[in-house]
């Protein structure tokens, strides 16, 4: 990505500790927009505490988190009011969770589940907003006739589209995604991929992506940061990483993929 645009989101120096022990440690990069930044490592490297305190539902021990709004103005995100972060959550951002259920309203309907966002960023006339929610319904690949039904009665797959769904209507510029394709069988994950790889694409988004799959990132992810025990190890462009690994423990998960 160029560096000749401002970054949409600045993290200095971020760490956040719980007692002795560190989530994680003086972490620092730039995200442009229209980047996917992959965070891999295995569990408890700090990679969610890390995409908690990047989308505001961890605050960090210390350090900022800088984020251009849609006016150009640089946010920081600890220093601003409760409210203004609550905006950005329903405006700007958007989080998919590892699990659904965590994201969804499992017993209104799936068009009320989408519609709610855009009662959130002001809309109110139902018929555009059922209009608007079938539309993205399809665009999810749901069948349009599925939008009275709950979540409750879809597949976790369904789940998880009607959760991206959700999470993309109200058009947001950045999405933090936690272990989106975890839970789900191989050939459930590739159709959910490929349909977050084209949305992602087709809408311009920023995104940060966790996972412990390499063969995610390296489908999703335009840049990687590989974390172990609280701190970035090593990052660069995604190919460069997974191809050509520097650290040791990078080296070490690569292997572990590789192997039969």
């Amino acid at each position: 990505m160029t560096t000749l645009r401002h970054p949409l989101m600045q993290v200095r120096d971020l760490s956040k500790m719980y007692g002795a022990r560190t989530g994680c440690r003086d972490i620092d990069f730039d995200l442009y927009p229209g980047e996917v930044l992959g965070i891999v490592g295995e569990s408890g490297s700090g990679k969610t505490t890390l995409l908690n305190c990047l989308s505001a539902r961890l605050e960090p021990t210390s350090g900022s988190v800088i984020y251009q709004d849609r006016t150009g103005a640089d946010i920081d995100i600890y220093q601003a009011s409760e409210s203004r972060r609550r905006l950005l959550m329903r405006t700007d951002w958007g989080v998919v969770h590892q699990n659904p259920k965590d994201g969804l309203r499992m017993r209104v309907s799936a068009g009320a589940n989408v519609g709610e966002r855009l009662m959130a960023v002001g809309q109110r006339h139902y018929g555009d907003i059922r209009e608007t929610a079938t539309d993205w319904l399809g665009r999810v690949e749901i069948a349009e006739d599925r939008v009275d039904d709950k979540p409750l009665t879809f597949s976790g797959g369904m789940q998880q589209r009607l959760q991206i769904a959700r999470n993309l209507v109200s058009g947001p510029r950045l999405v933090f995604m936690d272990e989106p394709t975890g839970g789900l069988d191989v050939s459930v994950q590739a159709r959910l991929l490929d349909l977050l790889r084209r949305l992602v694409t087709d809408l311009g988004l920023s995104a940060v992506l966790v996972t412990h799959d390499l063969a995610v990132v390296r489908l999703l992810a335009h840049r990687l940061m590989v974390m172990h025990q609280g701190q970035v190890v090593e990052q660069g462009l995604t190919d460069q990483v997974l191809d050509d690994p520097q650290h040791a423990y990078t080296q070490l998960l690569v292997s572990s993929v590789l192997q039969p």
